[in-house]
């Protein structure tokens, strides 16, 4: 589990999610990456997972961007520093990479996106930026160091004619030097760089998404203010694929969205994750159902339940989950599980099954 050296996670939960940056030195002690510089590499050369190469440094300004698949011959005409591979999506395809994410159950499963790992020669980087998300940075190897900083993180501070968001004016506040096992975690709208000391420098980037009105209501009028939906404080029970009624409400002041719609929108699956899903359900076309095995869900399933008026609702990929004939105690711990017992549910892992949601294991 995670180290959080002189708090607990609960004091985590309140006094630094979405608010401040925190540094969690040695959060994985011994911690080595399931991926090495050439498998990543590897992978980026497969249409499979989407890619980037990025070259440059602010010393010169001098930014480069090329999308991927890539060949071998991407790689061998590339300098010796200042440039970085980013795969994005790694955890769909690679279980050990998936199995990470438990350790950062204690944020709800459903606010997850994904894992995007990079690979940096020494002085590589992808330059000064801010976004929206919440993200916990792991570091899998070699040593990185990473400035912050909280000024000039608005939407005008970027860098012209450049094919990445780079920030004109970046003022550094903090500067952390982070080794394998490190664990840094960065709020929305705090601006990072992330510059690479070494020749076999990765981190694993775990990201959870942004809502904003404009995704969430599809129909907001032109001259109203785009705004981020914000988390209530969570608790850190056992329960992470739980839409709580703290955060439909913040949800509903925001965008006037219904507890069932903000449930299928954030378990709704981007054009890229179909297409994944689309490919494990072509690999199970042939495979009959296995009454005495265990199954679990596939790695790009997204699944949430509420709690309306003391009756549970179960959605997964965007769309109402049947639950006729089937236990709400079996359903909530699937849901938070993510796996099954044929055995023991029956019912509801051939269902699963028929819908080609899981996946023997």
């Amino acid at each position: 589990m995670i180290h959080f050296v002189k708090i607990s996670k609960q004091e985590f939960l309140a006094d630094y999610w979405q608010k401040k940056p925190l540094l969690i030195k040695q959060a994985l002690p011994n911690f080595i990456s399931p991926i090495s510089p050439d498998e990543l590499a590897g992978l980026s050369l497969e249409e499979e997972f989407e890619s980037r190469l990025i070259t440059g440094s602010i010393s010169n300004q001098q930014w480069s961007l090329t999308e991927g698949p890539f060949t071998e011959d991407s790689f061998s005409d590339l300098s010796e520093n200042n440039w970085t591979l980013l795969v994005q999506g790694v955890d769909r395809f690679i279980p050990e990479i998936e199995a990470l994410i438990t350790y950062f159950d204690f944020i709800p499963r459903w606010r997850f996106d994904d894992v995007m790992i990079s690979y940096a020669a020494k002085g590589g980087s992808v330059g000064p930026h801010f976004d929206f998300y919440d993200v916990f940075l792991l570091q899998g190897s070699g040593k990185r160091r990473w400035s912050l900083s909280t000024k000039n993180c608005h939407l005008d501070n970027y860098l012209k004619d450049v094919p990445l968001r780079i920030m004109n004016e970046f003022i550094s506040e903090q500067v952390f030097d982070v080794e394998p096992g490190d664990i840094l975690y960065i709020p929305p709208k705090v601006a990072h760089h992330g510059v690479s000391l070494s020749d076999d420098c990765t981190t694993l980037s775990f990201g959870y998404r942004s809502y904003s009105t404009k995704e969430m209501f599809e129909s907001l009028p032109e001259h109203q203010t785009t705004s981020y939906y914000q988390d209530p404080v969570w608790d850190t029970q056992n329960n992470s694929a739980l839409i709580p009624n703290s955060a439909l409400k913040i949800a509903n002041n925001i965008a006037k969205i219904s507890a069932s719609d903000f449930a299928k929108f954030v378990t709704k699956l981007d054009p890229l994750d179909r297409k994944i899903l689309q490919q494990f359900e072509f690999q199970q076309q042939q495979l009959e159902f296995n009454t005495n095995a265990n199954y679990q869900l596939f790695s790009v399933c997204k699944i949430a339940y509420i709690e309306i008026n003391n009756q549970m609702k179960f959605f997964i990929n965007g769309f109402s989950l049947d639950s006729h004939s089937i236990t709400q105690e079996s359903l909530i711990n699937f849901c938070n599980q993510r796996w099954l017992s044929a055995s023991d549910n029956l019912t509801l892992t051939r269902r699963l099954f028929e819908l080609n949601f899981v996946e023997e294991i």
